[in-house]
């Protein structure tokens, strides 16, 4: 969400304030003088008291706004005020006001601080609505600089066993790149194997990397799409240095790398892709304008789940690009005998609590099985939360699926798998995978005591966590022989 700060209450910034207050987003005013601010809080704006010249109460009050406006009716104030605000909040886009009876070193000082001046506040409201439309001009500019910066090619990862989210996002930020004069390749580990991903892939031609978990790479910068850290699905050693990262996903730690772009509120990595396409000017080629349609349409089931105006608006600007009639020839492809399988012991090995279905479905030979499953799982009657896993090269897979529920699924995953694998999601789609560990010790031609020895660890630990009684310290951890 576009969040904005303004610096001062001037005459200006009560024009403005009235353009753009019941625009989506955060809005904060700061200002030195108590009595305004009171003012303002009658109004239903939200206002603190600060020096707006001073850079440290910028940062303590200013929570990293995509859009600054220095609004204040002194001019000697206003140039302060933008000098502050550019040392402190460098990645804002910077409007400032003038001022009344601005000098020549006002106007210079503010037109070296900011990226717009206005003397008139039309002008200015006019600009600070073109920030807001755009919001994050200034990460356009700053992802700018960091691939310039780029020496040699720059590795674009999506996660392990990329869903169209992630390849899409990652073959636009490579065209990105390529645009840019850097070059980029487009790259994965895992397996591309759930029918409408492999046939998303191969009808719109689109071309990436598979990369080699056994091989070692000396990449000269890496990018991650779709998820925000090396090592967490994906298989990069943890201590790869990352040089961007733009994800949709929330994060599981801090994450510090030269370029970051992860917007929790927006419903797709593409969407996000997709603005920065049209920031760049880069043409929307039909194949790349249908892949980008098709994340956003999987990762909002369809403009459903989590969905935005920022969403909506992506996929306007991408449907008069995009070949619909390739649409719909991915979205009809042929499930396999294996996937059936996987769906039938899920229903044959469920146990159901409440409207809360878990089922373990044993030995896998496609992961993307399990997703399936949980998918087909939930069209159950009576079932409003499924949770399906399985497990296969000595990993432990997952998904959960939701629907009219009060649970976020995400967190239930975090909470219960916490210090065991990575797992995390939306509110109503998530997954986890977990280190068989231990259980890999039992023999393969013993999957049927491997599959019920996971269903007394796992099963319970996921119904804990949706009834929000997980006690993570005392239950023993996947795979580990001994709890700490």
């Amino acid at each position: 969400m576009v969040s904005r700060l303004v610096l001062g209450s001037g005459t200006v910034a009560h024009t403005v304030l009235e353009a753009i207050r019941e625009r989506p987003g955060d809005l904060l005013v700061l200002d030195p003088d108590e009595s305004r601010i009171e003012s303002l809080r009658n109004e239903k704006v939200a206002a603190e008291t600060a020096d707006v010249t001073d850079p440290g109460a910028l940062l303590a009050h200013g929570d990293g706004p995509d859009v600054v406006f220095v609004a204040s009716d002194d001019a000697a104030i206003n140039a302060r005020a933008a000098e502050a605000a550019a040392t402190a909040l460098p990645d804002a886009y910077l409007v400032a006001y003038t001022g009344t009876g601005a000098t020549a070193d006002h106007r210079a000082r503010l037109a070296a601080a900011a990226d717009r001046v206005c003397s008139a506040g039309a002008a200015v409201v006019d600009h600070v609505e073109a920030g807001v439309e755009r919001g994050t001009d200034a990460r356009a500019r700053h992802l700018r600089e960091t691939l310039e910066s780029v020496e040699g090619t720059l590795t674009v990862l999506a996660h392990d066993n990329p869903d169209p989210d992630a390849i899409a996002a990652a073959i636009a930020l490579c065209r990105i790149a390529e645009a840019l004069g850097v070059d980029a390749e487009p790259c994965y580990f895992g397996d591309i194997s759930h029918q409408e991903n492999r046939a998303f892939v191969n009808l719109l031609e689109l071309e990436l990397t598979r990369l080699d978990p056994e091989a070692e790479y000396d990449f000269d910068a890496v990018a991650l799409v779709d998820h925000s850290a090396p090592g967490v699905n994906d298989q990069l050693d943890p201590e790869t240095p990352v040089d961007v990262v733009i994800d949709h996903h929330p994060a599981k730690g801090e994450v510090s790398v030269p370029f970051a772009d992860i917007r929790e509120d927006v419903g797709a990595t593409s969407t996000i892709m997709t603005q920065y396409l049209d920031w760049f000017g880069v043409e929307y080629a039909e194949a790349l304008a249908t892949a980008l349609l098709y994340g956003i349409r999987i990762d909002t089931k369809d403009f459903k789940r989590e969905i935005t105006q920022q969403d909506f608006g992506a996929a306007a600007d991408l449907l008069p690009h995009a070949a619909i009639d390739v649409l719909e020839r991915i979205e009809s492809p042929s499930i396999s005998a294996d996937t059936f399988e996987v769906v039938a012991r899920g229903i044959r090995n469920r146990e159901v609590e409440g409207d809360v279905l878990a089922s373990c479905v044993g030995a896998i030979s496609d992961r993307d099985a399990i997703a399936q499953a949980a998918d087909r799982l939930l069209a159950i009657q009576g079932v409003t939360v499924t949770f399906v896993y399985g497990f296969m090269d000595g990993t432990i897979y997952a998904s959960a699926r939701g629907r009219g529920n009060d649970v976020d699924l995400g967190e239930a995953l975090r909470v219960a798998f916490d210090g065991v694998g990575s797992a995390g999601g939306h509110t109503d789609m998530a997954g986890a995978q977990l280190p068989l560990g231990v259980f890999a010790a039992v023999q393969e031609d013993e999957g049927e005591t491997l599959a019920s020895v996971l269903e007394g660890a796992i099963t319970p630990r996921f119904f804990e966590a949706v009834r929000g009684e997980a006690n993570t310290d005392e239950i023993a951890p996947v795979g580990d022989a001994t709890a700490e």
